[in-house]
């Protein structure tokens, strides 16, 4: 709902000593105190149904700003068009620290694929802090013979466009991390996309496809089962909750780091205090063993950052996306 506000005017002559003193005091006169905040309600956007990773974690920093700033927290669900509905109506709000977004590595994909988004991705939006990030998996149907990265691109290399990955859409992380494997690399592989990452897995098991990147937790038991062979990490680092499994880097890419994170974000021009103010209350909740154990569930981490840091790495991933969909002549459905 929008409300008008009436702006009540006066008018001084533009020339005369009157109007240059008079517009000289004006300028001496300290700049009004910002209002109090919080003042009413806060609102955390959401662009994913309630229960996945974007809602579990915005609900839960939800609860601790409720408890640290005594104002009721509310987590608006607004799921479509990859997260860029919710998206849209936060950078449209007032800049105030009142209406807020919580959003996943999908905020990038989906805004390096969509050219005509009806607000800027970089400069409409302010980064409040990274909540968390988590590894990929590269894993491969059984009947593969391939048992690294490196026996996977060698594999590929020598029957280009025999090899079929598939992901959760396009446009998806998947597809978007699969594609920078394949470029970084030099092999083909042919893509098959389905509507949402349960049809994926359930293809790849059946060994209608050979290759999916994707979340540990949305593949671990098929790992665990050897229904499905795990050959690599996407990101530089070992994970805890992959002890087993080594990083592509290591074994056949050096310099591949694909992460999936989830973060808040602000209207752009929303208060340095306010923003500031938020990024220490969550960081706080970050710090819990509630929320450590809420990442754990996702195979996520806690990786808090500045303002300053999380903004930049909005900018450069989707930077980099964007080449990537160039590069592979990716086309929004």
């Amino acid at each position: 709902m929008t409300i008008d506000i009436p702006v009540l005017s006066c008018r001084i002559p533009a020339a005369g000593p009157l109007a240059a003193a008079v517009l000289a005091a004006l300028a001496a006169l300290p700049a009004a105190a910002q209002p109090a905040w919080p003042a009413k309600a806060i609102r955390i956007l959401v662009g994913a149904p309630a229960g996945g990773s974007n809602d579990i974690f915005a609900r839960s920093i939800g609860q601790h700003l409720n408890a640290a700033l005594k104002q009721p927290v509310i987590v608006d669900n607004r799921p479509g068009a990859s997260q860029m509905i919710a998206a849209d109506l936060m950078v449209k709000s007032p800049p105030d620290g009142h209406t807020l977004y919580v959003s996943s590595t999908t905020y990038t994909t989906a805004a390096a694929i969509q050219p005509k988004l009806p607000f800027d991705p970089v400069n409409d939006v302010t980064g409040v802090t990274l909540l968390a990030k988590s590894p990929m998996v590269l894993v491969v149907h059984p009947s593969v013979p391939a048992k690294s990265a490196k026996e996977l691109i060698a594999l590929a290399r020598a029957q280009p466009d025999k090899l079929n990955y598939t992901s959760s859409g396009v446009g998806s992380i998947n597809q978007m991390g699969t594609e920078l494997f394949l470029s970084a690399a030099k092999i083909r592989m042919v893509h098959v996309p389905h509507k949402g990452m349960s049809p994926a897995v359930t293809d790849l098991m059946a060994g209608n496809v050979q290759v999916l990147l994707v979340s540990l937790p949305s593949v671990e038991a098929q790992m665990k089962s050897g229904r499905l062979r795990a050959i690599g990490l996407s990101t530089a680092k070992r994970s805890d909750s992959a002890p087993g499994v080594p990083p592509i880097a290591e074994t056949g890419l050096p310099g591949y780091d694909v992460s999936l994170w989830w973060g808040l974000f602000a209207p752009a021009k929303t208060p340095r205090a306010v923003v500031e103010r938020l990024n220490a209350e969550v960081h706080k909740s970050l710090a819990s063993a509630e929320m450590k154990k809420r990442f754990a569930s996702f195979g996520a981490e806690a990786a808090p950052t500045t303002p300053e840091a999380f903004t930049a790495m909005i900018a450069s991933e989707i930077g980099g996306w964007r080449k990537v969909v160039k590069e592979a002549g990716i086309k929004p459905e």
